[in-house]
């Protein structure tokens, strides 16, 4: 889906756009030629339609945390931390505990779906053509690279947030206290702002390259003849 998407920088530049274009006009279209405004609003769908069916399942309740493929599970510095708490009793704070990691991802995606989008504007058209000839998830690995040191900047904060909103920070707090004073121990002192954050970019980047191979390799998931006719440049 992300491959397609970035076109959608260059449909505003006729110039930049002029080698897409010719391809453009010279696909059947049943007699309807697509112009860049067609391009231009299939792409919005196709943005839409990944918000909505991807990113979107992050932001509901167990979107991380009954999701297999995002699941945040606890760095290797807390397991020892989780099995020293259940080995005196302390389930259910281990338990949940892991969950509320995944409810302050939860919470934050929804409040930073807008950068990511933003950041996807950034990329020229020359990039693009390269997308286009690449993988199933190019475009999402690309947008990796080139996103994900500003996008972690920005969602930092907002993962800071959610942890107080969700209580993540209080129960944690309880958690690492109990674990600390559990005699022979070491302590610690993770810095779970920082993991969550990176876990949660990770999640996101996931789903994303999940709707980019959808699109890719599926007709039947371009649900409007719009996007069946912009997505046809690529098969």
């Amino acid at each position: 889906m992300i491959r397609k998407l970035l076109v959608f920088v260059c449909v505003f530049n006729l110039t930049s756009c002029a080698e897409l274009q010719d391809v453009v006009n010279n696909l059947p279209q049943g007699g309807t030629v697509l112009s860049n405004a067609d391009i231009g609003s299939g792409l919005r769908q196709a943005l839409d339609l990944g918000i909505e069916k991807q990113v979107s399942k992050l932001t509901a309740e167990n979107g991380f945390f009954k999701n297999d493929l995002v699941r945040i599970l606890l760095p290797e510095e807390l397991q020892k931390v989780d099995k020293a708490l259940r080995d005196i009793g302390l389930d259910k704070l281990a338990d949940e505990g892991l969950k509320v990691l995944n409810r302050a991802a939860e919470d934050a995606v929804s409040e930073a779906t807008p950068i990511f989008i933003n950041a996807v504007k950034g990329i020229t058209f020359n990039d693009a053509k390269n997308i286009l000839l690449g993988s199933d998830d190019a475009a999402t690995l690309y947008l990796s690279g080139k996103t994900q040191t500003e996008l972690y900047a920005k969602f930092k904060p907002v993962i800071n947030n959610s942890f107080s909103k969700v209580g993540a920070d209080q129960i944690w707090s309880n958690l690492i206290t109990k674990y600390n004073a559990i005699p022979f121990t070491n302590n610690v002192n993770p810095d779970l702002t920082d993991y969550v954050t990176g876990e949660a970019l990770k999640g996101v980047y996931t789903m994303i390259a999940v709707e980019e191979k959808e699109i890719r390799n599926k007709v039947s998931s371009r649900t409007t003849s719009l996007l069946q006719k912009v997505f046809a440049l690529q098969d």
